[in-house]
């Protein structure tokens, strides 16, 4: 399985924020698309960053509520590891477990084109195994 499979099942909308965006807008728009991390980009395609919900946590912690003022670029993650279409999930799965990433955008040449996230990972080989398990149902209840 590769990562045009999840594109081809949740679509290519990726929600995006300036880098000037408030972390008090960007986390209404967090809570009310819910979802766990937004991409930060002047222009839509290219990717300055990535504000997650972690992100938000460390810089209420650290700043406190006054953060939310901020402009988002103040929390945002500037090195964003990234995929593409043809990348392998097993792959994926892996990098992100180890680097403890939820989110990673995905791009065509150097272009945002989606997003994929780990429960999106998830549940595509939960899927998996399902169909998996109800060809071994069938193939022994026909085989009786």
């Amino acid at each position: 399985m590769r990562v045009q499979d999840i594109l081809n099942r949740k679509g290519t909308a990726v929600a995006t924020v300036h880098p000037e965006t408030s972390v008090a807008d960007a986390v209404a728009i967090l809570h009310g698309r819910r979802i766990g991390a937004v991409v930060v980009s002047a222009d839509g395609e290219s990717i300055g960053g990535i504000l997650s919900e972690r992100d938000v946590v460390a810089g209420l912690a650290g700043l406190g509520p006054d953060v939310l003022a901020a402009p988002v670029r103040q929390l945002m993650t500037a090195d964003v590891l990234t995929c593409g279409p043809d990348d392998e999930l097993r792959g994926l799965a892996i990098t992100m477990t180890e680097r403890r990433f939820r989110h990673l955008p995905v791009t065509v040449d150097g272009r945002l084109s989606g997003i994929v996230s780990i429960g999106d990972v998830v549940k595509l080989r939960v899927d998996e195994l399902q169909a998996e398990h109800d060809q071994l149902v069938d193939y022994i209840s026909s085989s009786g």
